[in-house]
């Protein structure tokens, strides 16, 4: 699985406003149901209500890829504009080590 966190930073409420937009308009709902996709979610962090966090997951390579090439990236792009946003990424690769399992409270 790889895992992408993306910062949406902008000015007067617009990352929240492009957050809102994004779900409002169905676009959400149509990346998650790409074939790969396995989470695409919005998060705020409490100290800095500008930024808007996405934790956008996808089981390879190859589904991000195809995301990329889809229509509904032209839309978030157009969207990014209008609310003038500025982003910085991170990106992690998923391992199968489970030894951390036993300080997970379940």
């Amino acid at each position: 699985m790889i895992t992408v966190n993306l910062y949406y930073k902008g000015a007067n409420g617009n990352a929240r406003a492009f957050a809102n937009e994004m779900e409002s308009s169905g676009i959400v709902d149509a990346i998650r149901a790409e074939k790969g996709n396995l989470r695409y979610e919005y998060f705020q962090p409490l100290d800095d209500p500008e930024t808007i966090l996405l934790i956008d997951s996808w089981t390879d390579q190859a589904a991000i890829d195809a995301h990329h090439a889809s229509p509904m990236m032209k839309q978030l792009a157009e969207l990014r504009d209008k609310y003038d946003l500025h982003m910085t990424v991170e990106r992690f690769v998923s391992d199968e080590y489970k030894s951390d399992e036993k300080f997970l409270r379940k």
